[in-house]
Parts: C-alpha cells; sequence; structure tokens
C-alpha cells in the first residue's frame, strides 16, 4: 500500500544519500507554492540590467551637484584657487578628466589634499551641465552652505568682549563682492560682526567667502528675518544706530565712534530704506574733494569703519 512505512524496502538503507523515502514532509508542498511576481530586471543581484544600475548610481554620487541654495560651486581655475588660498571651508574638489595641468591647477590639488578636501575626477560633461556658460576650465570646488548666526548671538559676542561694540548692518546690499568686502574691513578694523536682512539681500557665497579671503570664517554674519526689528532691538540694548548714506544729514568728520555702535550701510544707489532710516540716530556721509558723487558700499563702509577704529586707538 503506498505510503505504508511498514512495508518491506519503505526504509532507507544505511549509507545512502537519498533523503528521507517515507513520506516527504512537506516539501513538495511548499515546492508547488508561488514565489510572487519576478522582480524586475534592475532589482535582480546578477542581471546585467542590475549592474548598469549600479554604476549608474555610483557615478551620480561622485558627480559635483548642481548650485542650489545649499549649495555652491566655484568655477575656473583663478577663482577656485582663490578659495583654496583662503582657506573656504569646501567639500570637494572635482578635476575633469584629462584637463591639462598647469601652476593653478596643480596648486589648487595640493591645497585641496593639505586640507583634507576630496578630490575626484569626472567627465568634462560632468562640468558642463552646472556651468552655464561651460567656462569651469576643468575645475570645479563645492562649497556647503554657511551657518548663519543669530542677531542674539552678535549681541552675546559684544557683551563677553572688553571693548566697545562695533557691528555692521547691510541694507540693500545685493552684490556678494560687497558683503565679502565688508566682512573684510570689518575683521581688519575689529568689529564684531556682520548683520544681513534674510531676503533680498547677498548671502554668504562662496563668491563672498572669496572676497572675504577667509574673514568670514573669524567674523560672525548674522541674518535677520526683520531688519528694523533687530536694529530696534540693539538700540534698546545701548547701542547706537548710525547710518551710512550719500544723502547723510552729516558727515564722518562729527561721527563720534568711541561707544558702542551699529553702523548701517546703505547701497550705493537705493541708500537706506525708509523705516531702517527713521530708527538711526544718526545718518552720515563721506565728504567727497572730487567729482566722484558716490563711493562703491564696500569701499565706503571701510572708509568709516578705519575712523572709528581710528578715533577708539586715541
Amino acid at each position: 500500500m503506498a505510503g505504508n512505512s511498514q512495508r518491506r524496502g519503505a526504509v532507507r538503507k544505511a549509507g545512502t544519500k537519498k533523503g528521507p523515502t517515507v513520506g516527504s514532509g512537506g516539501v513538495r508542498r511548499r515546492g508547488l507554492e508561488g514565489k510572487g511576481a519576478t522582480p524586475p530586471a534592475h532589482q535582480r543581484p546578477h542581471h546585467p540590467a542590475a549592474k548598469r544600475a549600479a554604476k549608474a548610481t555610483k557615478q551620480q554620487q561622485r558627480r559635483p551637484a548642481r548650485k542650489t541654495d545649499d549649495t555652491e560651486v566655484v568655477l575656473g581655475r583663478n577663482p577656485v584657487l582663490e578659495c583654496l588660498r583662503a582657506r573656504v571651508p569646501a567639500t570637494a574638489l572635482f578635476v575633469a578628466l584629462g584637463a591639462e595641468a598647469d601652476e593653478r591647477l596643480t596648486e589648487s590639488v595640493r591645497l585641496a589634499a593639505d586640507s583634507g578636501i576630496s578630490i575626484l575626477e569626472v567627465p568634462r560633461h560632468d562640468l558642463d551641465r552646472i556651468a552655464a556658460n561651460g567656462l569651469h576650465q576643468g575645475i570645479a570646488l563645492q562649497v556647503p552652505p554657511y551657518q548663519y548666526a543669530h542677531p542674539d548671538d552678535l549681541l552675546a559676542v559684544v557683551k563677553k568682549d572688553s571693548t566697545p561694540a562695533m557691528l555692521v548692518a547691510l541694507d540693500n546690499i545685493s552684490d556678494p563682492r560687497n558683503l565679502g568686502a565688508i566682512v573684510r574691513s570689518v575683521a581688519a578694523f575689529g568689529g564684531h560682526g556682520v548683520l544681513i536682512p534674510q531676503r533680498r539681500s547677498a548671502s554668504v557665497t562662496a563668491v563672498a567667502w572669496r572676497t572675504s579671503a577667509g574673514a568670514a570664517a573669524r567674523v560672525p554674519v548674522a541674518r535677520a528675518p526683520n531688519l528694523t526689528r533687530a536694529l530696534k532691538n540693539w538700540a534698546d540694548a545701548g547701542l547706537q544706530v548710525i547710518g551710512l548714506d550719500a544723502e547723510g544729514d552729516t558727515t564722518v568728520d562729527e561721527l563720534e565712534g568711541t561707544g558702542p555702535l551699529v553702523l548701517v550701510v546703505g547701497s550705493e544707489g537705493k541708500g537706506l530704506s525708509r523705516l531702517v532710516r527713521e530708527n538711526c540716530d544718526a545718518v552720515v556721509s563721506i565728504p567727497m574733494a572730487g567729482p566722484t558723487e558716490s563711493l562703491n558700499a564696500s569701499v565706503a563702509a571701510g572708509v568709516v569703519l578705519a575712523e572709528i577704529a581710528r578715533q577708539r586707538r586715541s
């Protein structure tokens, strides 16, 4: 009788390699059950499509990211070298495969290696993808987003210092090169920090980093959702608010800069906005000896900061 374990020959002989002969233990039943839908080709580990997908993913991870609000990519051999010399905190240096080496490229690679920055060789078309005009010269530097301080953090820095406060706020400054130059002047003349509006203002991009010659790493830059409210809070904390505008009520010669103050710099074209101007204790201008009507915002800020530093040394 089939399935009778007591019948002769139903018991496996010793030394054989076959499985049990009495019943199947459910193996055949499980073998007949479906295994589900067949996965797509790119999800099968050993399928050629899966290998191509894994290779494409790996290459995508090595590509330089497109410029967004959170990343900044510096292109060109001179700009990249200047950023590396200024010790801009970059995350990766991308060099195009087959790029012709010169002194600038060699020094850029050396500086990046000394700073622990990742150096990646990428196809040239990857750099073409992120360069609007294609003028990357075979090299690109990726810079992480700047970590802005809070306006209250600048007040905390001022309180810890024994010298009177010297802060700079920017109004209607949209050129990152002006921002970087002003940050550099603040560092040179002993300022404590820079305040910028959160909207309609230049931000600390790679261009600003390069122009500041690395000073942005030493001088904190804060962002204010509302510049007027931040200036009012600083005035309540005892700081004198001094505006700098070509249409000032007085000149920098009459400025008393020995006390704690914040210098509000307006743009060369628009000057100070109405609300900011109304909240200034005084608005000063720089007297001109020649026919030039106004100075660049960063140059004007440097002139006034130098005058304040001179008064404090005296």
